[in-house]
């Protein structure tokens, strides 16, 4: 029964952050309300804040959400047992994974919308914003040991300004994702998506302001 009741909790919390997304998605995070989450959810507001505190702590497990996708563990062992031996293909496949399912992905894509076009940081959600930089932080720190990873299989520049790369990484693949979300009629993300992550590797591998023997002071 202890079992029954913890799944029902947990499928009432996913329930909930459903809703919730929908209606960020379709209103914008400020102007939606715990009410209106509970009311189009069919839960009482007492359930809300029984799993979430407020509205900022409901919309940061949606954020920790749209971090966690850009680093989908199940897709990461996939290409990891395709490509054993070559993290540059492992890193190419994902990045590519990232932009085709912004597309194709339902659920992905309104995270997006909401994360780059539906919040401001006002009000209650001001709280919100220094989790989020440090989930910002940690991320580059994930794509720089990735880089490192391909460095020392010899697939990038030994001499390559990782943590550069991996701020431009970052900028380059949300930037995309956030014109194309804009403006989805402005160009075809799915189809050009191999293109752009092979013209970011290929920055990687050919230029030289990302090595550090070409740039005055550099480590």
């Amino acid at each position: 029964m202890a079992r029954k009741t913890k799944q029902q909790a947990l499928e009432t919390r996913q329930h909930i952050l459903d809703v919730a997304l929908r209606l960020f998605s379709q209103q914008g995070v400020s102007a939606t309300s715990l009410a209106e989450i509970a009311n189009a959810a069919g839960v009482t507001r007492g359930a809300i804040y029984w799993h979430f505190k407020n509205k900022s702590d409901l919309f940061s497990e949606i954020w920790e959400l749209s971090e966690s996708n850009i680093g989908e563990l199940e897709i990461e062992i996939e290409y990891q047992a395709k490509f054993p031996d070559d993290p540059l293909s492992v890193l190419r496949e994902i990045l590519v994974h990232i932009l085709e399912a912004t597309v194709t992905e339902e659920r992905r894509r309104l995270l997006m919308e909401i994360i780059f076009h539906k919040c401001e940081f006002v009000g209650e959600m001001v709280v919100v914003q220094q989790a989020q930089r440090s989930l910002c932080l940690e991320s580059y720190d994930r794509i720089e040991q990735t880089l490192k990873h391909c460095i020392n299989a010899k697939m990038l520049p030994e001499n390559l300004l990782t943590r550069r790369a991996a701020i431009l990484m970052r900028s380059f693949i949300s930037g995309l994702m956030e014109n194309w979300l804009f403006a989805p009629q402005s160009f075809d993300l799915k189809k050009e998506a191999r293109a752009y992550v092979t013209i970011l590797l290929e920055m990687y591998q050919l230029c030289p302001t990302l090595r550090a023997s070409t740039v005055t002071g550099s480590p």
